[in-house]
Formats: C-alpha cells, structure tokens, sequence
C-alpha cells in the first residue's frame, strides 16, 4: 500500500523516536557523569606529566626562568655514576624486599588458608602496614641504635656482638630492606590469601583423595592457581620498592657513604638540596619509563590475564 502523499509531505510520521537520538542522549549523560573523573586527571596526571616533561627539557633552579637545554639532563643522566649507582642499589633493595615479602607473606598466606580463618589475626598482620611509614622508620631507627637499641642491647645480654645496622654500608641497605619487609608482609599476605579463597575446595579435596600432602599440594596447586594474584602482587611489591623513601629519609639520609642513596632520594636531593628541577625531572621521567618496563616484563612473563581455573 503506498500512502496518501499531501501538499508533497506524507501522510503519517512515525510513532517512534530514532535510535540514534537516544543513544546520543546517553552518551551526554555518560560524559556529564564521567567529567569531574576527566577534570581530575586531567589535573592531577595529564598536566604535571606535560609540566614534568618540559622540566626536564631545562635548566631550572626554582628562582630564575627555566631555561630550555633541550636533551642535556638526559645527556648528563647517561654519564652519571650516581645515578646508576642509585639504580643498582634501588634494584639491591627490590630484590632483598620481594625475596622476605614473598617468601614470608606465601606461607602466611598459607598457614591461615588450611589452618585458620581468624579476622583478629588478619587484623594483626595489617597493623603495621597501617603505620605510617615515618613512624616505622622512627620506631626502628631507635630499636637498631648502635648504643642504646633495644636489638643492640638484647645481643649484648645473650654475649653476642653488637651492630651498627643503620651506620654499617654493608649492613644499612639490608637493614632498610628488613624494615620494609616488616611493615608490608602482612598486606601482601592479605592480597595472596584473598587470591587462595578463589581456588575451589573440590581441588583440595580432589587432591587429598589423591594422596598429595600440604607441601605437594602447595607447590603443584595452590602457586599455579594463584598466578594472576602473584603477577599483582609482583607489579605492586617493585613499584613500592622503587618508590621508597621515607624509610631512608628518616634512618640513613642516603648514607653512610651513599650505601642507601636510592633513586627516589636521589631525585629529592636534586630538585630540593642542590635546586636542579630540570635534571631531577629527567631522572624522574626515566624513572617512570624503567618501572612500565618493568611492569609489561612481569606481567608478560606470569600471563596475568590468564587463569589456570577456567
């Protein structure tokens, strides 16, 4: 049937509004809730990220006009042995934290998952992590005084030599190490306990009827299963160590003799003690471009995306 054309218009409109209409009205509405989350990135990341990259192209000492050197930061970077220095001990000390933090926080994690199921337990091993990390840097600080800590003390009664822990340079990086360790593995064993409760019990089960032990049925099960969790925890655990600096703010100051001067304090005493924002900026930048190295690296090798439970 054709329909009844008048005055060249037709002769009915449809009784429907176009697709197309409110999916757009949709779309506004999307864009008016998602605006203050733009705003605030904007803000917060996208212009000192732009700010930052600028910096790094200049010579800046806080009080003059930033002058533009184009790549010298980056020039001098590669020919610093400071800086390098400050990366292989920042690498020392990532790798002393993942060794404790996994080791400790796996078997944590283990022991409440066959063993117990305690929320006052949990809550204990989250304590430290709650305190402040100045805090904790000032408690341990004057736990491990060379004269008057209580560790120094307590090895002195039991007829045991005593440390200097912070003012060794063999023993300070560890000493930092440790400290860190203790205030983290009780989160670390949180996030890996949560990931164990995602394991179905008919696994365990399956595997019991099979004859496997605890210590079998940990390595063959539970790590496999448990791999998307542990990538997590791996791109958390580095990028936390690489950013530390509290710990070494407040109990070595970088020392004795540049042992603990990692890149964080590095960079903070480029910018704030010898007033070179241009070069700490470049440091900073290169920083950022080694941890999403390293990230993509880690998450590469564990397949994060990739579950063993199907």
């Amino acid at each position: 049937m054709t329909a009844t054309l008048t005055s060249g218009k037709p002769a009915f409109k449809p009784a429907f509004k176009p697709r197309h209409s409110a999916e757009g009205g949709q779309g506004r509405h999307a864009l008016l809730f998602l605006l203050p989350a733009v705003l605030g990135f904007a803000a917060f990341y996208l212009y000192p990220s732009a700010r930052g990259l600028w910096l790094s192209l200049t010579d800046w000492n806080l009080l003059s006009d930033p002058e533009f050197v184009a790549l010298d930061n980056y020039g001098e970077l590669a020919t610093d042995p400071l800086f390098w220095k400050a990366l292989l001990l920042t690498g020392y000390n990532t790798a002393l934290n993942l060794v404790g933090q996994l080791s400790l926080a796996l078997l944590l994690a283990a022991l409440m998952h066959r063993l117990t199921k305690s929320v006052v337990l949990r809550a204990t091993l989250l304590l430290p992590w709650l305190v402040p990390n100045v805090a904790t840097a000032l408690l341990w600080l004057w736990l491990l005084d060379a004269n008057l800590g209580f560790v120094n003390q307590l090895l002195d009664a039991m007829g045991m030599s005593t440390h200097g822990f912070f003012n060794s340079p063999a023993e300070a990086m560890p000493s930092v190490a440790a400290v860190t360790t203790w205030a983290s593995v009780g989160y670390v064993a949180l996030l890996l306990y949560a990931g164990m409760l995602q394991i179905p019990s008919s696994v365990y089960e399956a595997a019991s009827m099979d004859g496997a032990g605890e210590v079998r049925t940990f390595f063959r099960i539970t790590l496999p299963l448990l791999r998307p969790v542990l990538a997590l925890v791996l791109v958390v655990s580095v990028i936390g160590c690489f950013q530390i600096f509290d710990t070494i703010a407040v109990a070595t100051k970088g020392g004795p003799v540049n042992a603990t001067k990692v890149i964080y304090y590095y960079i903070y005493q480029e910018a704030f003690t010898h007033f070179r924002m241009g070069y700490a900026a470049a440091m900073a930048l290169s920083l950022v471009l080694i941890l999403g190295l390293l990230t993509w690296v880690q998450m590469r090798l564990m397949r994060a995306s990739d579950s063993d439970l199907g």
